[in-house]
């Protein structure tokens, strides 16, 4: 069952608690010794100090709540998490509040007001080194940025159709390309990372890249062989096997060409590879089957 916003800052409340709360206790025990109990005392009123009053700090744990946990926060900020948290763990703390304010008032929360709440409770986890919780709670912000992708999809399609000029002769307006080709599943549905566009070639050899482009069968999968693509194999396949082919090549694109990333990334795919890739590749590239098994890759860095 999908989740609705309110729900998943209910969830990203609990988690926040869950990986903040140990954290405040362990700093305010440091800050005031045995007295740490007046320290929440003083920011809490009656009812709820009478939850942790003369109580051991694993009974602080199980009973402290978003507003208490906040309020302490806010009301010993200055004297026992400023030095660490700053003036941006004081900003984050301070959003978290009026969203637990407004969360627990009934109010209602578009994608964008989910996305930048969950946005701060991770920033905020982070900050106190709860990663267990933070990426808890960065799964839910993924799915609400991977829904905010698509509502701005649905826009634009709707948009470039109704704006499209008519075609002489043909259909009024042109199709959006969307709908004349079908991305791969993971582009359509959002669910992907910016930094996944270029690879880190170091990952490559080292073995640890995204699988897109650690794994030879999908990356020439995903890779399209341009003609440049194809030649530049081509001289590596001659080169490797002792059949010619040029000692050094030098690629040249321009922006956004792709070869100064794939293009290297190609080659270390060839030389990396075991067995060679040749059956996810078309006739028209050199025969990978007849390359020596063993190849060195040594990588240099030019300053």
């Amino acid at each position: 069952m999908a989740l609705s916003n309110r729900d998943r800052i209910d969830r990203g409340l609990e988690l926040v608690v869950s990986g903040l709360a140990p954290y405040v206790l362990r700093e305010l025990r440091s800050r005031y010794k045995d007295r740490w109990g007046y320290a929440v005392a003083g920011e809490l009123d009656e009812r709820r100090y009478s939850r942790v009053q003369n109580a051991s700090g694993e009974a602080f744990l199980e009973t402290v709540d978003a507003h208490a946990l906040f309020k302490i926060m806010w009301g010993n900020y200055n004297d026992v998490f400023r030095d660490k948290l700053g003036f941006s763990g004081r900003n984050q703390l301070s959003e978290l509040m009026e969203v637990r304010n407004e969360w627990a008032h009934g109010g209602s929360f578009n994608l964008e007001d989910t996305q930048r709440a969950l946005d701060t409770m991770v920033r905020l986890l982070k900050a106190v080194s709860a990663g267990p919780e933070a990426e808890e709670v960065h799964k839910h912000h993924r799915e609400v940025m991977r829904q905010i992708f698509a509502s701005d999809e649905r826009r634009e399609v709707k948009r470039v159709v109704r704006e499209a000029p008519a075609v002489p002769g043909g259909p009024e307006g042109l199709l959006p390309w969307r709908q004349v080709v079908d991305p791969h599943p993971h582009l359509r549905e959002g669910h992907y990372q910016e930094a996944e566009f270029a690879a880190d070639l170091a990952e490559v050899i080292y073995g640890t890249a995204e699988p897109e482009y650690q794994d030879p069968v999908e990356f020439f999968k995903r890779t399209y062989l341009t003609d440049g693509m194809v030649g530049l194999l081509a001289n590596a396949a001659q080169r490797l096997s002792g059949e010619g082919g040029d000692p050094v090549v030098q690629l040249q694109t321009v922006f956004g060409g792709g070869n100064e990333v794939d293009g290297p990334a190609a080659l270390l795919r060839l030389g990396l590879s075991e067995p060679y890739p040749s059956a996810v590749l078309d006739e028209s590239t050199p025969d990978l089957q007849d390359l020596p098994h063993q190849v060195d890759v040594v990588p240099l860095q030019a300053e």
